[in-house]
């Protein structure tokens, strides 16, 4: 599949809710949740008000018909200037498995050389930490429902 890459744009904040939305969804167990579960404030201060000093990331488009694919993003918590930022990737269903979603955090980390330190929410024991770690980052810190990763820069 040929894709392209663009970095995000304040105007993406509906390509972003879209992507949590699916981000949300493959961590059901069964059945995929409603589309409001990207509401709750757990979930919608990842996107709500995209575009704000300090987000950053990056969306992947088929080359051929411009559809959305996946979209990494990473978004420092309002207030919280000694946090980690919190990093998001999420590629839509029927794309997953063809390395877009390793091409995306690819894009992210070179862009971001110096962010060595991320937040990753409800990936705690899940195989896509192993992606993660394919780029140097190791888990330093275990909340719940969440891991804090570490990378020498």
């Amino acid at each position: 599949m040929d894709y392209v890459i663009r970095p995000l744009v304040a105007e993406d904040e509906s390509i972003l809710w879209e992507m949590l939305y699916h981000g949300l969804s493959s961590l059901a167990e069964q059945e995929r949740p409603s589309r409001e579960i990207v509401h709750r404030p757990e979930f919608s201060r990842y996107v709500a008000g995209w575009g704000r000093a300090g987000d950053t990331g990056f969306v992947a488009h088929d080359k051929k018909d411009g559809s959305l694919l996946g979209a990494v993003w990473l978004r420092r918590p309002i207030g919280k200037t000694h946090t980690p930022p919190q990093l998001a990737l999420a590629v839509k269903p029927e794309h997953r498995g063809h390395g877009i979603g390793t091409a995306l955090l690819t894009q992210l980390v070179r862009a971001n050389p110096e962010q060595s330190t991320i937040s990753l929410r409800f990936v705690a024991g899940k195989p896509v930490l192993r992606l993660y770690e394919r780029f140097g980052f190791k888990v330093i810190e275990k909340k719940p429902g969440a891991v804090v990763m570490h990378r020498e820069a």
